[in-house]
């Protein structure tokens, strides 16, 4: 069943064509990459899908729903939940606290009511704790739940804001580099979190450098350059693929070789 269908999508950015009639699916409980070079347009189209900017040509459609435009809050509540290259964690808050910042968003409740302390929301507060460390467990973060998010490793910090977006309860996962700035250890325990996290069926849509991630954990690949969908396919088509090797592997055939091998 396809989850999500990006239909001939497009921005311009001062007269440049940023992103040019890009489209694709992505099934439920599958993972599906984008890459290309620095400059392909990736993260804005993520920033599209995920209603920070608005498309000015195409569609984004979420379970048959158009939700293109719609703010990004309002498409966290209807199952869509993204992480952001640049880590955009609570550093001053506890890992815990971290986590139940976004049940909060997915519950829709207002933080001042929880302050008031009433009962409903300590019951609420109870649930959102049991539910925050049971994501914290999934993702290996549980014995360090009341240290501050500063104390944690790269690695570490990636996998609580993966963990916070889970959170919200997503049908479909937007991962901007999980992996960036992660070592070998890290990268291994990333890319173990997200095929787990499509094994419980949550669609996810990845942009990735790491080509040996890509490779190993993807189902399906879309290839971008200069604004524009210059391949698609299975992983072991889309390493074969000229276009792909000229614009993003690099056009030495032992470079792509290894590649493919990875």
């Amino acid at each position: 069943m396809t989850l999500l269908s990006v239909e001939k999508l497009g921005i311009d950015f001062g007269g440049l064509r940023a992103v040019d009639e890009v489209d694709f699916t992505v099934p439920a409980g599958q993972i599906v990459s984008v890459i290309g070079p620095n400059g392909a347009g990736k993260t804005t189209l993520f920033n599209m899908i995920s209603g920070i900017y608005r498309p000015a040509r195409g569609r984004v459609m979420l379970d048959g729903r158009d939700v293109t435009g719609t703010p990004t809050h309002r498409l966290a509540r209807m199952g869509l939940s993204r992480t952001f290259q640049n880590l955009q964690v609570f550093l001053q808050m506890t890992v815990l606290e971290n986590v139940m910042a976004g049940r909060h968003l997915s519950e829709g409740v207002h933080v001042a009511t929880d302050l008031l302390g009433l009962g409903a929301s300590r019951r609420r507060n109870r649930a959102s704790r049991a539910e925050a460390m049971r994501l914290l467990e999934r993702v290996g973060l549980d014995r360090g739940a009341h240290r501050e998010a500063s104390s944690l490793s790269y690695g570490g910090l990636k996998r609580l804001e993966i963990a916070r977006a889970l959170a919200t309860e997503p049908r479909l996962l937007l991962l901007d580099e999980p992996a960036a700035g992660c070592n070998a250890v890290e990268t291994e325990e990333v890319d173990r979190l997200i095929a787990e996290i499509a094994a419980s069926g949550i669609a996810v849509l990845l942009v990735e450098h790491d080509m040996k991630l890509v490779m190993k954990i993807s189902g399906h690949i879309v290839v971008m350059d200069h604004g524009r969908k210059i391949s698609e396919g299975k992983p072991e088509d889309v390493v074969q693929d000229p276009k792909v090797i000229e614009a993003y592997l690099g056009t030495d055939a032992g470079r792509r070789e290894t590649v493919a091998a990875d």
